[in-house]
């Protein structure tokens, strides 16, 4: 028992560690900024897609005010006004503006794969026909799947055996919990299609549910807050729904962006607790894992990286790709992906431990034992090459930088 709980403890110290090392908090403020010029855009968009099917023409002010009511605390209602009319001056724009407005929305989801990725460590965001692609049916499906679950929840809320005098136990239950399942579906949805990586669908779901809760709870803990410590009305008076408006889109940022870790990391949640071996090592053992995959016509990853039995932390995975990138010896094939570009067999050790950044190891650094074919040759020649750079260095500094004093006769 006691082992369990200190591994629990281990992991969210390693994703509170992950989190700081990957910038989440400087990322939050950025979407933040972002959001805060892309969310008319995307209100605007959202309202004109759902008020161009006729069956969802009356629902666009229904579905509005179920989210700032629910998922924005405090100042859900001002802020709700403040937008309202910033969308109805949005839709009276010429095409110009319009054009204007989608590239604002699209950049906005642009930061947010790029977020994204960056937890997921993938260098490669999705480029033409696929980033659009995507940004588009977030924009046009969105709207439409948005509308279509407030219709479904509506026409179900309305039935007799959920609201009437005769409704089943656990209704009025469940449509109290009707938001929270709402944002879970919809982190889920978020974790498993936004990153440019294969995301597991249960590691996505689990993300989704710890990310709605945190979401409902620092959504309360936000209200009381409000409440309790009034300076901002004191301060801004009738403009205090912007700072607070903002400041709750940051701790939102904060939140996703912390439930994305927890998603990454679920898929190699031990990698960091290994002892780091000496950097040539994992260099040479990264390469043969690639020489195998390449031969296999296939690429890897970090997650496959670790499946092939060479777990590295992040930063190490980082520091090997981008020199491997730089010598030109991989490139990306999709994704977090890379895969060998250069035949090995033209490309000697020598050449590798030249132009390496990394100090070739001490035989004192050096494991006992390696899992790997190369390892048993490799630890002798490096041996070798110690004792005898021990032997033709050997001597007193002194007698290396003055030789004449010690030829000199006494």
């Amino acid at each position: 028992m006691r082992h369990l709980a200190k591994d629990y403890l281990w992991f969210w110290m390693v994703l509170l560690q992950r989190f700081v090392q990957h910038r989440g908090i400087s990322s939050a403020a950025a979407l933040t900024y972002t959001s805060l010029f892309a969310v008319v855009p995307l209100l605007t968009v959202t309202f004109a897609v759902i008020s161009a099917i006729p069956f969802f023409h009356d629902m666009g002010g229904q579905i509005q005010t179920f989210i700032f009511s629910n998922f924005v605390p405090a100042t859900g209602v001002a802020v709700q006004e403040y937008l309202l009319g910033f969308s109805l001056q949005a839709r009276q724009l010429t095409w110009v503006g319009v054009v204007g407005l989608a590239v604002t929305a699209f950049m906005m989801l642009l930061n947010i794969e790029n977020a994204f990725n960056s937890i997921w460590l993938v260098r490669q965001p999705r480029r033409g026909v696929a980033g659009f692609l995507l940004y588009w049916a977030i924009l046009s499906l969105g709207p439409m799947l948005l509308g279509a679950g407030f219709a479904v929840t509506t026409y179900i809320a309305s039935l007799e055996l959920i609201s009437g005098p005769h409704s089943l136990p656990g209704a009025s239950t469940f449509l109290s919990l009707l938001p929270l399942l709402c944002s879970v579906a919809a982190f889920t949805l978020i974790y498993a299609s936004v990153p440019n990586a294969r995301v597991p669908f249960k590691h996505a779901l689990i993300g989704g549910l710890f990310t709605a809760t945190l979401f409902e709870a620092a959504k309360q803990l936000f209200a009381v807050y409000v409440g309790l410590f009034p300076s901002y009305q004191l301060i801004y008076g009738a403009f205090a729904a912007v700072p607070l408006f903002l400041l709750w889109i940051y701790l939102s940022w904060l939140i996703v962006l912390f439930g994305a870790e927890l998603v990454c990391s679920l898929s190699f949640p031990r990698h960091s607790q290994l002892r780091r071996l000496p950097r040539v090592l994992a260099l040479l053992g990264v390469l043969r894992v690639l020489l195998e995959r390449q031969q296999q016509g296939q690429g890897i990853s970090i997650a496959g990286l670790e499946a092939a039995g060479w777990p590295l932390a992040d930063d190490e995975w980082l520091d090997l790709i981008g020199f491997l990138a730089g010598e030109k010896l991989i490139c990306p094939i999709g994704g977090d992906q890379w895969m060998l570009s250069r035949d090995l067999n033209h490309y000697s050790l020598t050449s590798l431990l030249q132009r390496s950044p990394w100090p070739l190891p001490v035989p004192q650094s050096l494991p006992e034992t390696l899992a790997e074919p190369w390892y048993p040759a490799v630890r002798a020649a490096l041996t070798l090459l110690h004792e005898d750079q021990a032997a033709l260095f050997a001597g007193g500094l002194a007698q290396w930088l003055q030789p004449e004093a010690e030829a000199a006769p006494a």
